[in-house]
């Protein structure tokens, strides 16, 4: 089922924009050839209750929140009967906690009353649960699923206007650009090699260019 966004035909990549991704894809290949998920987690249903987490919080603090957050309520069954002020009290030290723990508690219901419990195989059904957004829906397809998806972060964001990849306008043609610029069974890795590569090569302040592995290069080609 397509997703609701990105779906836009993009304009087809230039010869010299497809070049450029390929070898920028080599090189994030030889530095992060097997990358792991930085978000720990052990089912579909915890990698979710991650990623809804993860926004506009650092991985390494939502790492630091779960253990407590599962070790309550693993799986949607128990989450939802979990009250959301203990939800909260879970996650405080997460930003935005409050609303988080309501979109958690009612997430889970969801689950439970439309799958299950299972989180659903599909785009669309994801982004209709409470709190789980396109590049979150992205996320979970790609990493539990193996669906074609390549979900956009501020870090993919900022390095593909940086290469010359995208203009940078939104994530939308963000997105709509790398799946037309790279082969759909290497977004998988370049979602994780772009995420990684961002934080430790080329991050949004204090970012010497000439001294970075690719953007050293991408402002000439």
């Amino acid at each position: 089922m397509p997703s609701r966004a990105g779906s836009k035909k993009p304009k087809r990549p230039s010869p010299l924009q497809r070049a450029k991704a390929k070898r920028i894809a080599a090189q994030l290949y030889e530095l992060y050839p097997d990358p792991d998920v930085p978000l720990d987690h052990v089912s579909p249903f915890t990698l979710l209750v991650a990623v809804m987490l993860s926004a506009q919080t650092t991985d390494k603090k939502v790492n630091q929140v779960t253990p407590a957050l599962f070790a309550r309520a693993k799986d949607a069954k128990a989450m939802a009967q979990v009250p959301v002020e203990e939800i909260r009290e879970l996650i405080r030290e997460i930003g935005l906690a409050p609303t988080k723990a309501k979109n958690l508690r009612r997430m889970s219901e969801l689950l439970m009353e439309r799958h299950g419990g299972a989180v659903p195989e599909d785009m669309e059904a994801l982004e209709d649960l409470p709190g789980v957004g396109h590049k979150t829906a992205g996320v979970v397809m790609v990493q539990v699923f193996g669906v074609p998806a390549f979900p956009v972060d501020t870090h993919i964001h900022r390095l593909a206007e940086r290469w010359g990849l995208s203009n940078g306008s939104t994530v939308v043609r963000t997105e709509r650009d790398l799946k037309a610029l790279f082969p759909e069974d290497e977004w998988a890795f370049l979602h994780l090699g772009m995420i990684y590569f961002g934080r430790e090569h080329c991050p949004a302040r204090g970012h010497d260019p000439d001294a970075c592995p690719i953007c050293s290069w991408t402002s000439s080609t």
